[in-house]
């Protein structure tokens, strides 16, 4: 036997110690030295080093075993899974000695008297020499094991471990990137179980956009298993950095609540570690974490981001006691590593039936036939290219899925192993959708789009859709502001790369009819809701709130906050909602309290709802919202907007709705600008100066309302053209007005992207900012740079 140390307690590791204790114990030693002034809570343990793993397979005589299997593997004479069969069967059947079985006793007992108990319930991980490296990701490639108790268990546990060194997914992922076999050793991580009530995993950015600002968190009751392997949809939260030390603020600017059907607990005995549980309704219906566990755990994240000076993947738990606790961290290895001077943008042409819908991962859109497996040992019937419909997958899918086109899975969230694998291997995936596998039939063909934010759909046949590929170093900078329109609080962070003076136009309505679904008179009257469907939907919708308007102002504020705090700290104007009557109606309940217009268009809509009966209380909790998120989560970046407002008289009444709620302009430095979109907001832009401090073209109604043209006509669609003079003239004629009295003037629409002469114009009238579509930056930049550069040659050469 060797004369090193084969036993190492973590307090005594760092990442020097890599090649010693492996990347997981090493990083657990680590964040023990060095993150005690952060106040991080680790639980206490040891490891047995990679000395002890080479002594194991050299006592057993195992290594000619071992490199004889993997011989016949490479040479195509053994199957992957003959292969690791015959390897972990080999290492299972080994022996340790006396001596090396007294020396786990020892450590192990130890570790008990510190604890203060009698053979304390431990988790035994495997922690790979060449693991948790910036280049390689090895999550979920070994085996753990929960609740062990007592020295033999452990024993028997560290041998299985060693044994899962030689997984069918670690043998193929070690081929793949070029890592020899014999130069991988395992050191088993022993640590004092954290008896979890909840637990989860953590990363320090966005791991669908790679947006750096947030802490990612996702949460399930009982042993955090369920999470990491994808056997739940957990519950999933955003924490924004920058605000995180704000006194006073608490920046979560995502909530979502998961089914979270199973739990996994202690088990009884040695037969029964760990048990699978279904949650109660209670636990399905109530959010795993409060506000401050979140803050805790996200400045938790950002004290191990610092330290190791990159991006981490983290597992966490909360004690019964309600203790929180960092139980692994590893860096993260696919965003991080994602080339940032391009971006990629799908875009589906068309739509089918909509089958089932779950966690998106990957940015994509993907099509081809649906083929159903029910293990992995179906890797060779499995077409490539086809789409993997399973109940879930682990990381023993691995080789399946470099096969796949595309996955989709009955359970799991975005951020267990197999959406990491899906990502690592750019295979898009939608996970969690609860039926998938019901649905979808074998050999129908299916599109997975997962290109339209967190939610990812599955449609009906093979769809048509686009790719745009963005290199950031061809946009030209300007001088003239370029902005960029923001739908849903997902797209947002997918263009953070994007290089833009912020968001120009942030509508409400979408975030309303997309997330909240209800209309908000049917929340703050759900008495007049005779409907018993209706009711009931809007019920589930908002249970887990003490009010039901509750939960429209705070799912209102977490949509706006998130795509604030997408371009913090540059500014994002948000429109209030701009539905017509007839599009209210369509929310759940909304029949109830719209009327019915001939002409919605020019009917009950924009600033005209805000001060009438009809919309006055619902308004106010679009206005608390933008309060909540401007003073509570702390973005005050925000700028409110207000679309179609009539005339100056108007304006004071809207403004004094929106103070009454508590969001006056000019408190706190709150600026609120009014859509430009009637011919009256031109010929009255000295008074409407009076009352905000901007003002935004709306170059569609304005176009519609000066020419007389239904913007929705076909028959009329040659009339319709913001470049008309008439048209030209407004805009020319509020820009200089504004600018007169101190105003800022921007645009919203396609029109300076589609138009180069539209561009110049602009340009040459002094617009302050230009909002596109995101795709469209590239494109429009080049247009607005030419059109300042040649307004600068004209000037010269006038001069």
């Amino acid at each position: 036997m060797s004369n090193g140390k084969l036993i190492l307690w973590l307090e005594t590791v760092s990442l020097a110690d890599l090649p010693v204790v492996g990347g997981k114990n090493a990083s657990l030693g680590e964040m023990q030295q060095q993150l005690s002034g952060h106040n991080v809570r680790l639980a206490p343990g040891f490891a047995t080093t990679a000395e002890l793993f080479r002594d194991f397979l050299h006592q057993n005589n195992l290594q000619p075993e071992i490199d004889e299997a993997l011989s016949a593997f490479a040479t195509s004479k053994r199957s992957l899974a003959e292969t690791g069969d015959a390897i972990r069967a080999a290492i299972r059947a080994g022996e340790f000695t006396g001596e090396q079985k007294q020396l786990i006793s020892d450590a192990y007992t130890e570790l008990s008297s510190r604890s203060g108990q009698d053979n304390v319930p431990i988790a035994v991980r495997s922690s790979a020499t060449a693991e948790d490296l910036p280049e390689a990701s090895f999550a979920g490639q070994q085996e753990s094991y929960l609740n062990v108790r007592g020295s033999e268990a452990l024993i028997e546990a560290c041998r299985l471990c060693f044994a899962s060194l030689y997984t069918d997914r670690a043998i193929a992922y070690r081929e793949e990137h070029g890592f020899e076999h014999r130069k991988v050793a395992l050191s088993v991580g022993v640590q004092q179980m954290v008896e979890a009530d909840a637990a989860g995993v953590m990363f320090s950015l966005d791991t669908e956009s790679g947006f750096p600002d947030v802490i990612t968190i996702s949460a399930n009751y009982g042993l955090g298993e369920t999470v990491v392997k994808g056997n739940v949809n957990p519950d999933s939260y955003m924490v924004f950095k920058p605000l995180l030390n704000v006194a006073r603020k608490i920046p979560v600017i995502q909530k979502r609540l998961g089914s979270k059907l199973q739990k996994l607990i202690y088990g009884s005995d040695e037969k029964e570690p760990t048990r699978l549980l279904e949650t109660t309704a209670e636990e399905r219906e109530t959010l795993v974490l409060g506000d401050e566990e979140l803050l805790q755990l996200a400045r938790w994240a950002v004290a191990i981001e610092n330290h190791y000076g990159k991006p981490m993947d983290m597992e966490w738990a909360r004690a019964n006691n309600g203790d929180l606790y960092i139980l692994q961290a590893r860096p993260e290895t696919v965003e991080s590593a994602r080339d940032l001077s391009e971006l990629v943008s799908y875009q589906l042409e068309e739509r089918g039936p909509l089958l089932v819908a779950g966690s998106s991962v990957g940015n994509a859109i993907v099509a081809g036939p649906v083929y159903h497996a029910k293990s992995p040992a179906d890797v060779e019937r499995f077409p490539d290219g086809a789409i993997l419909v399973t109940e879930r997958t682990d990381p023993d899918w691995v080789p399946i899925m470099r096969k796949a086109g595309g996955v989709i899975t009955d359970r799991g969230g975005p951020t267990s192993h197999a959406a990491i694998v899906s990502r690592e291997l750019k295979v898009p995936a939608i996970v969690g959708t609860v039926n998938g596998t019901q649905v979808l039939t074998d050999g129908i063909e299916v599109t997975l789009n997962c290109a339209d934010g967190v939610t990812g759909q599955v449609y009906g046949g093979a769809l048509h859709f686009t790719s745009t590929r963005i290199r950031l170093e061809d946009i030209p900078a300007t001088q003239t502001d370029i902005m960029i329109n923001v739908a849903l609080p997902d797209g947002a962070l997918r263009w953070w790369q994007l290089p833009v003076s912020g968001i120009g136009l942030a509508r409400i309505e979408f975030i309303i009819s997309s997330h909240i679904r209800v209309h908000p008179m049917a929340l703050l009257h759900p008495e007049k809701v005779t409907d018993i469907q209706i009711r009931e939907q809007i019920k589930d919708l908002t249970s887990g709130y003490p009010k039901p308007t509750d939960y429209f102002v705070k799912q209102l504020a977490l949509g706006v906050a998130k795509i604030a705090a997408s371009r913090w700290p540059a500014p994002v104007i948000v429109r209030f909602s701009d539905f017509k009557t007839n599009e209210y109606r369509g929310l759940l309940g909304g029949e109830y309290f719209e009327p019915e217009e001939e002409n919605p268009m020019l009917g009950l809509r924009g600033a005209s709802r805000y001060y009438h009966p009809v919309y006055r209380d619902a308004f106010q909790l679009e206005c608390q919202a933008l309060k909540y998120a401007r003073e509570t989560i702390g973005l005050t970046n925000i700028i409110a907007m207000i679309p179609f407002c009539r005339t100056p008289e108007e304006a004071d009444q809207v403004l004094s709705v929106m103070a009454d709620a508590g969001l006056k302009r000019g408190t706190d430095g709150l600026q609120v600008y009014v859509m430009c979109e009637i011919p009256s907001n031109v010929i009255l832009a000295a008074q409407f100066s009076e009352r905000f401090d901007g003002f935004s073209i709306g170059s569609n109604d304005l176009t519609q309302l000066v020419l007389g043209v239904d913007r929705d006509s076909a028959e009329l669609k040659s009339l319709f053209d913001a470049r008309n003079e008439a048209v030209k003239w407004m805009i020319k004629t509020v820009i200089r007005v504004a600018h007169k009295h101190g105003c800022k003037v921007g645009i919203c629409g396609q029109a300076p992207s589609d138009h180069p002469e539209f561009a110049r114009f602009l340009v040459a009238s002094g617009i302050d900012s230009i909002s596109l579509n995101p795709d469209s930056v590239a494109a429009a930049s080049v247009h607005i740079a030419a059109a300042e550069a040649n307004q600068c040659d004209g000037n010269e050469q006038g001069t």
